[in-house]
């Protein structure tokens, strides 16, 4: 899994359908950081749930709440009809699914995800994963409208596709970069993709979640280690504005399509 949130998305959906239970949504969290809170993102939440504040400075909020809360808060959301759990991957100029100038928006742009709870056009519950440290992760809640009109996710099959020639063209991708790796004598870039791949195994998917998606955010988590790698292992940084610009170009379009699989995978039922 890429993400706390999208570990949270797709166990919580599991716990809700009566596929999983509470303590395997509470197992899958887990994986992520040993310690893990929750508090209030604003003083509005803060009062209405009765968690700490982030951002108060006389409570002491690394305490915060236990991650517990956290099911608690979606079931209760989650009462209306048309009520939904759905992930985001906000970066910036693609914000899609975001209320926007919400401090909910604004928390999870900066983080790159997060978790939208609730009915279209009600108030709803916005929970954004801040790491506190190394090993402590901090939820953030957030009391926030839940927009109409989100854009409908690519079709899994599409999404399989995408996936399987974003492969091909990540690699391509790296060659053209020329990582250090290649001359130096150490680790090779596939040893480094492993490596990277390393750290996603950790997560599992929930036994319901349909093997097509799985396959699909499998597939997604090959192609980012291929571009962390072609990201972090340069030959050397861009030597001008118009190479760096020449990268940006090579690489926005994979993760675009690595962000528009992740979310078609995670919310396929």
């Amino acid at each position: 899994m890429s993400s706390p949130s999208a570990t949270l998305t797709v166990w919580a959906g599991s716990w809700l359908a009566g596929r999983s239970a509470p303590d395997d949504v509470l197992d899958a969290l887990r994986t992520w950081a040993p310690q893990q809170t929750v508090a209030a993102g604003d003083p509005v939440t803060g009062g209405h749930t009765g968690l700490p504040w982030a951002d108060d400075e006389t409570a002491d909020i690394t305490r915060g709440a236990g991650i517990m809360v956290l099911l608690k808060l979606i079931r209760e959301t989650l009462e209306g009809p048309d009520a939904q759990l759905r992930l985001v991957l906000p970066v910036s100029g693609d914000v899609r699914g975001l209320p926007v100038g919400t401090e909910f928006a604004a928390a999870a742009t900066e983080a790159s995800e997060g978790l939208l709870v609730g009915s279209p056009g009600r108030t709803g519950v916005g929970l954004v994963p801040i790491w506190t440290d190394d090993e402590s992760l901090q939820w953030r809640v957030y009391s926030t409208a839940v927009p109409f009109g989100t854009e409908p996710d690519m079709p899994l099959g599409e999404a399989e596709f995408t996936m399987r020639e974003a492969v091909r063209e990540a690699a391509d991708a790296l060659q053209q970069l020329h990582t250090t790796r290649l001359d130096s004598g150490g680790p090779s870039p596939r040893d480094l993709v492993e490596d990277e791949l390393e750290a996603h195994s950790r997560h599992q998917y929930p036994d319901s979640m349909p093997l097509r998606a799985r396959r699909i955010l499998d597939t997604a988590d090959q192609v980012a280690a291929i571009l962390t790698v072609a990201e972090r292992e340069p030959a050397s940084a861009p030597s001008s504005a118009t190479a760096a610009a020449a990268q940006e170009s090579l690489l926005r379009p994979l993760w675009n399509a690595i962000r528009a699989a992740r979310l078609a995978a995670v919310h396929a039922r």
